[in-house]
């Protein structure tokens, strides 16, 4: 299985232990990957001296795994899966497809974190060509899914199972007032029970900052908000003009928060964050460019 000289596995017989496990008979696994029956043979007999183990049991209607060759074969599929993102990463980065990427963000980091990053992407890669679609958190896991987005970058917790991803930072929540509002004169914390029974200002449906919102008052029966906006602009606007207080990023609120056009108000829980998370589809090794996009904003 492996070479004496390096302790690497020989990719080429796990592969064929994988298609005989899954075809049912070392002929019927060597013409599945185009290896002569022969060398099929000693291939398996060479795996198995390496592993010290019988990996096949040879019946008169094919080949059947043994427990230990089962478990050998499973490793084996991880072990090629990677081998596999490994070579279409080495094949994209030598074709220059790598100097595009389609990119979806969520708007808190679209409007505060997005803009440095790209500077710092571009800072290493000068002619690269990357294309922004601002969505919220539930759109831009979608658009990756269909493939019309390479990489995203969202607020929500929930991320399908079925898609790589990497929390790059975390964002704290903070209640949100204008200067006149009542909650201004408050000197203790404010509840959950009583940020539930209020008309607050939030974002829409599918959004990260609203599904945040929504699990910081799991326990409780909100009413219905004051205003449902469609941005984190529009939300501080009417916040500041007194519609009712929000709950959103400290990332959306921090220079309004500086300079006094918003108060904060300390709540229950204060201090909850989320995480900030990049997603992808497709090979688990990402682009050169999109590789660069990631680490950057893990940094």
């Amino acid at each position: 299985m492996s070479d004496v000289n390096n302790g690497w596995p020989n990719l080429r017989a796990l592969e064929l232990l994988v298609a005989v496990v899954d075809e049912g008979s070392v002929g019927a696994g060597a013409r599945k990957i185009g290896m002569a029956q022969p060398n099929a043979s000693r291939s398996i007999v060479e795996l198995e001296a390496s592993m010290k183990a019988v990996l096949l049991e040879r019946r008169p209607g094919g080949s059947v795994p043994t427990q230990f060759g089962l478990i050998v074969a499973d490793h084996a599929r991880e072990v090629l899966e990677a081998a596999h993102d490994f070579t279409d990463w080495a094949i994209e980065s030598q074709s220059g497809r790598q100097q595009e990427l389609c990119v979806g963000a969520s708007m808190t980091i679209a409007e505060t974190l997005l803009p440095a990053w790209l500077a710092a992407a571009r800072e290493r890669l000068p002619d690269a060509r990357i294309t922004i679609s601002v969505l919220n958190s539930s759109q831009v896991i979608d658009e990756v899914q269909q493939g019309r987005l390479q990489l995203g970058f969202v607020e929500t917790p929930h991320v399908p199972v079925r898609l790589h991803s990497r929390v790059v930072q975390e964002d704290e929540l903070l209640v949100a007032i204008g200067p006149r509002h009542e909650w201004a004169a408050h000197t203790g914390q404010i509840s959950l029970r009583e940020l539930a029974e209020t008309a607050l200002v939030v974002r829409e449906p599918g959004s990260g900052t609203r599904e945040a919102l929504q699990e910081l008052l799991a326990n409780y029966v909100p009413v219905e908000p004051a205003q449902v906006l469609s941005s984190n602009a529009a939300v501080r606007v009417a916040v500041a003009s007194g519609a009712g207080p929000a709950v959103l990023s400290e990332l959306a609120l921090r220079d309004h928060l500086a300079h006094g056009h918003l108060l904060r108000v300390p709540f229950e829980g204060s201090g909850i964050s989320r995480p900030l998370t990049a997603v992808w589809a497709g090979p688990r090794r990402l682009s050169r460019l999109a590789g660069d996009l990631v680490a950057i904003a893990a940094s």
